[in-house]
């Protein structure tokens, strides 16, 4: 790297107008790291301490890298976002849904979608309290919260139509035994059986809009309802799947109890400890994250993945094997995930910092372990009295959520046992 790319590589620059570009000035900044963290650790083992000039060059250029990553994940996001319309529904009953949805959300009128859906035999009626948003409209929110929220990324996802999904989890296998070819055969024990139960809870946004905006041609209305919904339901849906304690709301792995490892059993969450209150271990910090992943089993080992948030990363990135070798890497391409000691790692802010007790990093084979919930539909109910002189459209969905499958996350706990 030259002087010049050195001096501006902390600097946060201004927002690239590409991915390619965006990618290019992450990795930038990355080795800027990699030289002051180096130097920074030849200061230690020459001094027994690092300069204060080159700690604070280190962290300038770490808190660089994280801007310039959130960079990099809107314009990745805003990329993957397909047109909408594009897709989904076609023939003249999709067209004619939209229309009547389109006459709906602009005027009010209620006549064509009450007559579309009694033709299909709709519960998305105006007793029940709104109208289903068209297919395509409904499917854009849905990609666009997979993009966003890591845990409904990772999670396995399914779509009900009831309240409430109840799922039966074998939790022991048959018993086998060997015996001689002419001994008694004695009976073996059955498998164990857990019902596990998902209730859906009602999440909602209620965007406004003036009659005028609706009033204008040019506005495509489906883009400006998946627009202002789909970043808050991410939001509250990321957050819910990591602490949300169950209450009107699904319940996050973070919620669980929780056990030491060694001590682990079914409906309970093992733990790892950190070996020091509040921090990393100050001999051999990164053997904790070596303790982790190995005490998933293989088949969970093989898909999993680290999650934390950024702070909790920039900490990490520090980290080097025995051999000089960062075990944070940055990902190969701008649509894939960093990865930390060959596993990706997806970067959840609503994971705790660092801190005494905290529960700061998971890893697991989040696919097998977590279920995500969706109840078929998002709803939307035009009002226009409530707030004059904005018309409100208050958009709601059901989502739950839970641990399936207790084995398959283990976390990192920062704590001295």
């Amino acid at each position: 790297m030259t002087d010049t790319a050195r001096a501006h590589a902390p600097e946060v620059k201004a927002v690239p107008e590409t991915v390619t570009a965006a990618f290019e000035d992450f990795m930038q900044a990355f080795e800027a790291f990699k030289e002051v963290n180096d130097r920074r650790l030849g200061e230690i083992e020459q001094k027994l301490s690092s300069d204060v000039v080159t700690r604070d060059k280190m962290d300038r250029i770490n808190r660089a890298m994280d801007d310039q990553k959130k960079m990099l994940d809107q314009l990745v996001l805003k990329k993957a976002r397909p047109a909408l319309g594009a897709g989904g529904e076609a023939g003249p009953e999709a067209a004619e849904h939209k229309a009547a949805f389109d006459a709906y959300v602009r005027r009010g009128e209620e006549a064509g979608l009450r007559e579309l859906q009694a033709k299909a035999f709709s519960v998305g009626t105006a007793t029940d309290g709104g109208y289903l948003v068209p297919a395509e409209t409904d499917s854009e929110i849905g990609r666009r919260i997979s993009v966003v929220s890591p845990m409904r990324a990772l999670s396995t996802v399914r779509t009900v139509s009831a309240s409430v999904l109840k799922k039966p989890f074998a939790t022991a296998g048959l018993s086998t035994g060997w015996v001689a070819e002419t001994a008694s055969r004695p009976q073996t024990n059955t498998p164990s059986l857990a019902e596990l139960s998902f209730p859906t809870m009602e999440l909602y946004a209620m965007p406004a809009a003036t009659q005028a905006l609706l009033d204008d041609a040019a506005v495509n209305i489906e883009d400006w309802i998946a627009g202002e919904v789909d970043i808050v339901f991410a939001e509250q849906e990321g957050d819910a799947f990591v602490r949300g304690d169950g209450t009107n709301k699904p319940k996050g792995f973070l919620a669980y109890t929780t056990v030491a490892d060694a001590s682990w059993s079914w409906g309970n969450l093992g733990y790892i400890a950190t070996g020091a209150a509040g921090a990393f271990a100050t001999s051999s910090p990164s053997d904790v994250l070596v303790n982790a992943v190995y005490s998933l089993r293989a088949g969970h080992r093989q898909n999993a993945t680290f999650m934390m948030n950024r702070k909790t990363q920039g900490e990490i990135r520090k980290f080097k094997d025995a051999d000089g070798n960062y075990l944070w890497r940055p990902p190969a391409t701008a649509a894939q995930p960093a990865t930390l000691m060959g596993y990706p790692l997806a970067e959840a802010e609503e994971m705790p910092d660092i801190a005494a007790n905290a529960l700061s990093i998971a890893i697991g084979d989040f696919r097998a372990g977590y279920l995500v919930v969706d109840r078929a539909g998002v709803r939307i109910l035009r009002d226009p009295y409530s707030a004059k002189p904005y018309v409100l459209f208050y958009t709601t969905k059901r989502v739950g959520g839970g641990v399936q499958n207790f084995e398959a996350i283990k976390l990192i706990k920062f704590a001295a046992s």
